[in-house]
């Protein structure tokens, strides 16, 4: 196999594709800061996924990815760079690669080529053997073959033959891979597809309102990396918790700051994963800070969930820090700021003592219910005829544009569509909209209603809908 495969050969699709009942092996992607671990993950998930700048310490928690190769499914696990005695974030920041490479199958220990072995590299490699973990180790950033003739030094380190590659243009990918694989544990026999997987939930904010802090209290313990100063979270950090009895998967994003197209450098590709991880999820949990007044962002980022057509619960996170004044003018900012989306579901937590996280759960299954509920088309009528025969859409130019019927086009978020004989007001189609939530819920979940209005023919024509 070629040892220079590049980015799009790398990730082809195949037909062989285990398909396992068991668990997935996890690859731990470690070494010290800016050698390249993003760009080496980027290069084995076949996509520009994880943060990549620079600067060193772009990448702070343990952040997981699905990853294929040969038919071989697995997670490879990027860290952020580690450092002996390091204290405060820094510290926080390796005790999540410890974590890593407790967890995995497989540890890449990454190390620059072109700068040889280091202090910080040696003390990494007595803290790998610690783990009796299979460590592989990757010389990166050999991008010609004279640079990696330098790698010869790297056998001092005493973890074996070091693996020659260029994260960021291939070289040597192929054969570290097969490296891998050759690493990782058996996998299981080939049974019948499982049931359905954990929910997907999106946790998101703007910066520092507590979604680390809500993510490692649920999980019981340290997941993501939390600090004082804002903005510690870059990549989305994807974690299975435990939330009342259920298994759910909770991905922790960046707190988003501007609009995406304002942004730059590494907030511009955090808010761009942040995104992906609120399309990718069903359900967004939209954590407020409690004690602070609804800002733009908020705002702006409750839009954003709002138009992906999730289901949302809004967490007012740090209630403990809420006195009576300040509930009397957070109800008057919910009644202002939060008019456009009552149904949005909503709970009063505390991530730092736990105070009430046990409610999310019940919240999380109501949205997720609503945003899959379907109204048969009967009943659906039913109730539409008696609605529009009681409060009849206003006259206009002399004549009322009539509903015809109505029916449920979709779900996941539920859709639909009324055809009428011309147009609705705005106003009588959010009527309609109000009244649907009325009598059959969607809670927690936002709902589309359409209109088609049937085709004029011309004077005393017959018409058809549009479509």
């Amino acid at each position: 196999m070629s040892a220079d495969r590049g980015w799009t050969e790398l990730h082809e699709p195949t037909d062989d594709v285990v398909d396992a009942t068991g668990p997935v092996p996890v690859v731990a992607v470690v070494g010290r800061p800016n050698v390249g671990k993003s760009t080496l993950v980027n290069r084995i998930i076949g996509r520009r996924q994880a943060v990549v700048e620079d600067v060193p310490g772009v990448t702070r928690d343990r952040v997981p990815y699905d990853a294929q190769w040969s038919g071989r499914q697995f997670t490879v696990v990027d860290t952020g760079g580690w450092e002996p005695d390091a204290k405060d974030r820094a510290g926080a920041i390796a005790a999540q690669a410890e974590i890593a490479v407790s967890t995995a199958d497989v540890v890449l220990f990454v190390v620059d080529t072109t700068v040889g072995p280091t202090d910080v590299d040696e003390a990494a490699v007595k803290m790998l053997r610690r783990s009796h973990k299979p460590v592989l180790l990757v010389a990166n950033k050999a991008d010609n073959a004279n640079i990696e003739l330098e790698a010869t030094s790297l056998w001092s380190l005493g973890l074996g033959e070091p693996y020659t590659v260029s994260a960021l243009h291939g070289r040597g990918s192929g054969d570290l891979l097969d490296a891998v694989l050759d690493a990782l544990p058996d996998p299981p026999p080939v049974g019948e597809p499982g049931p359905r997987g954990p929910r997907r939930v999106a946790l998101v904010g703007r910066p520092n309102v507590g979604k680390s802090s809500l993510l490692n209290r649920l999980a019981r313990e340290e997941r993501a990396v939390v600090d004082s100063v804002a903005g510690t979270t870059v990549d989305p950090v994807d974690s299975l918790v435990e939330i009342g009895g259920e298994t759910w998967q909770l991905v922790d994003t960046a707190g988003l700051r501007k609009r995406v197209g304002k942004a730059s450098g590494t907030e511009y590709y955090a808010s761009l994963r942040t995104a992906g991880a609120i399309e990718a999820a069903e359900i967004a949990v939209v954590l407020l800070d409690a004690s602070e007044p609804i800002s733009e962002q908020d705002q702006r980022i409750l839009t954003m969930v709002v138009e992906s057509g999730r289901a949302l619960v809004i967490a007012f996170n740090k209630w403990d820090l809420v006195d009576t004044d300040r509930r009397y003018y957070l109800d008057k900012e919910i009644e202002r700021e939060l008019k456009r989306i009552p149904w949005a579901l909503r709970v009063n937590i505390s991530a730092m003592s736990g105070r009430a996280v046990e409610k999310l759960a019940p919240a999380l299954r109501k949205g997720l219910k609503s945003w899959e509920q379907r109204v048969p088309t009967g009943v659906l009528n039913q109730w539409l005829t008696a609605l529009v025969q009681a409060t009849p859409h206003p006259i206009r130019g002399g004549r009322a544009p009539r509903v015809l019927f109505a029916t449920q086009a979709g779900t996941s978020p539920p859709r639909f569509v009324l055809f009428t004989t011309a147009p609705l007001d705005p106003g009588y189609q959010r009527f309609v909209e109000r009244k649907l939530r009325e009598e059959f819920g969607f809670e927690g979940s936002p709902i589309e209603v359409s209109v088609r209005p049937r085709k004029q023919l011309g004077p005393g024509g017959r018409g058809k809908p549009h479509g």
